[in-house]
């Protein structure tokens, strides 16, 4: 008789597997980060956590942070440390963001688009970037994360969650799969 061995992993290691488990080709993967929308403390964002999300969807080509001018040095040194570029902007942060998405769509040396935010103004960005053939992955965090930014992208991760659940969400193609302790 066989014996079911129930494996816990944290919700990070689940991640990678599922992202390792898609990737076939290496995809170029832009990133970019809206700072003011999600690098707060309330959300306990880790720039690294996210890095490692994605290498394993594929190679991080551009890897951007955008704040607004009143971002302090020693955040934007933190930002440089994890291996990201700070854009430090006098004007609308979504704007600037937008406008670099924007670039990267139509940047034949990416394969993937992955905006970190929580707001729903990035949906026409993410739906650009489909009309032109880009994967499309969007990271955000609770409680604010739009459900219309989630159900827009091909790949959606919800960074906060509580981590003691027994299935952790994952937004695939607008439409939900959980994945299970005991797949892994």
């Amino acid at each position: 008789m066989a014996i079911k061995k129930k494996l816990s992993f944290s919700k990070l290691q689940k991640i990678k597997n599922y992202l390792s488990s898609r990737k076939q080709d290496r995809l170029r993967v832009g990133v970019l980060v809206d700072g003011p929308n999600m690098l707060r403390k309330e959300f306990n964002i880790n720039l690294q956590e996210i890095r490692e999300i994605l290498s394993e969807y594929g190679n991080i080509k551009v890897a951007k942070v955008f704040l607004n001018q009143y971002a302090s040095e020693k955040l934007v040194e933190a930002i440089e440390n994890q291996g990201f570029e700070p854009i430090v902007t006098s004007g609308d942060v979504d704007v600037r963001m937008a406008v670099e998405a924007m670039e990267l769509i139509y940047n034949d040396a990416i394969d993937a688009i992955a905006l970190v935010t929580r707001d729903a103004d990035f949906k026409s960005v993410l739906k650009k970037a489909m009309e032109v053939g880009k994967e499309t992955i969007i990271i955000g965090a609770e409680p604010g994360f739009s459900a219309a930014l989630k159900n827009s992208a091909d790949l959606a991760i919800v960074l906060n969650e509580d981590e003691s659940e027994e299935e952790e969400e994952v937004v695939i193609g607008k439409t939900e799969e959980y994945i299970e302790d005991e797949l892994y």
